[in-house]
């Protein structure tokens, strides 16, 4: 599928965006990690005219360099779920170390206010980490988060409040020792080859399966959520129950449909790519505007959403490139 059957939703010129995500009722909202300096928004919900506007305000999104109250630092993810907004933010300005503490914020959507919100420790969070993307199991009282500064699942209990940091000496979670082409070019970081832990994640439509992949690293794991949740288990013993899942292309962004396809993206091919229940991998979209494909979200109506973050081209003065928010329709688009 070309690009060609993409629509452009939001255009942001010099803004870096990462995450995107729509709400039950079609609102949509996008995120902008502080990767760079005079970053105006960390989140914004998109209008329909392709028009944004700070959320939940202004305030929130007025960082002054250090830790406040009710103020957004280094937002990398947004996941709407069901009558919420969940704001990730590592706290972590360029990727530098955590300031403060990282955080993770629920909004209520009909009065747009600050619902709850939890605070990570350095023993969850430590400072070089980076809590990146999160899933959300309502029916079991957890959320999942992928930490990508040094690799780990985080596991949050939404009843008592206590977060649990694991599989953080397992190989599934870290980087593999692979340098990544991307446009023809292989990416280099800093001078460096980079290493990107666990990045990408998924939870199973019947919420048994927890899937997560190194940004840095061509092999897909998944975890049973009931061992995640077992706190009776020791590190060795819930490593055991990871599931290598073969090779996929290198991925950012990951999501499952209703019908249990998986989406993940193709870094290094400019594409998006599908791995149907039985395991075979296919091309979703593919093009030279599918820049980075970074976080995916689907809305009511079986439209499928993407951001085009660039990392790889997103270095230095930043003002003259376009990241966008592109949306396709799931129905009949799979080759």
């Amino acid at each position: 599928m070309a690009t060609a059957n993409l629509t452009n939703v939001a255009t942001f010129k010099g803004t870096q965006v990462t995450g995107v995500t729509i709400s039950q009722t079609g609102r949509l909202f996008a995120n902008f990690p502080r990767w760079h300096e005079n970053l105006p928004y960390s989140v914004v919900e998109v209008l329909a005219n392709g028009q944004y506007r700070p959320y939940p305000d202004e305030s929130w999104n007025a960082w002054h360099g250090q830790p406040e109250p009710n103020t957004f630092i280094c937002v990398q993810s947004v996941v709407a779920h069901e009558d919420s907004l969940f704001v990730l933010d590592p706290a972590s300005p360029m990727m530098k170390g955590v300031v403060g503490n990282a955080m993770l914020y629920e909004f209520d959507l009909e009065s747009n206010t600050l619902k709850n919100n939890w605070t990570f420790d350095k023993t969850i969070a430590p400072e070089k980490s980076y809590l990146n993307d999160l899933r959300i199991d309502r029916e079991a009282g957890k959320i999942y988060i992928t930490e990508s500064g040094v690799g780990a699942i985080i596991v949050l209990d939404l009843e008592t409040g206590v977060p649990r940091r694991l599989l953080d000496d397992h190989p599934s979670t870290k980087s593999e020792d692979v340098w990544l082409t991307v446009e023809g070019e292989r990416w280099v970081k800093d001078g460096e080859k980079p290493s990107m832990h666990a990045d990408g994640i998924a939870l199973s439509n019947d919420g048994q399966y927890l899937y997560y992949h190194a940004l840095t690293g061509y092999t897909l794991y998944r975890v049973p959520t009931r061992a995640l949740n077992d706190e009776s288990l020791d590190a060795a013993a819930l490593g055991a129950q990871v599931e290598d899942l073969g090779k996929t292309p290198a991925p950012d962004g990951m999501i499952f449909d209703k019908n249990g396809n998986l989406y993940l993206g193709d870094l290094e091919k400019n594409a998006i790519m599908v791995r149907t229940p039985d395991g075979e991998l296919r091309t979703f979209v593919e093009g030279k505007d599918v820049k980075w494909p970074d976080t995916f979200t689907i809305d009511q109506h079986d439209n499928f959403y993407f951001t085009t973050s660039r990392i790889h081209e997103a270095v230095g003065d930043i003002s003259g490139l376009d990241f966008h928010i592109f949306r396709v329709p799931l129905a009949g688009s799979q080759s």
